[in-house]
């Protein structure tokens, strides 16, 4: 199903195609359940889309690999 969420890191919006349903996404907006207890299928990153509408590019642009502080 297609997703749209805001970031929380830039403030831009995106929308992918994550394969879940609707009652999904019902039960976790519920505050109830865990995000990986109800996506448990999903990888790191599509729950990370759900949870903060971030995209793995984004991570990645503000958080460069290897500019870790000794």
């Amino acid at each position: 199903m297609q997703i749209t969420r805001t970031s929380m890191l830039t403030g831009k919006t995106h929308t992918r195609e994550i394969k879940c349903q609707q009652v999904q996404l019902d039960l976790y907006a519920s505050g109830q359940y865990l995000i990986q207890d109800v996506f448990p299928m999903l990888s790191d990153d599509d729950r990370e889309f759900i949870k903060t509408g971030a995209t793995p590019e984004e991570w990645a642009e503000l958080f460069p690999e290897g500019d870790e502080e000794a």
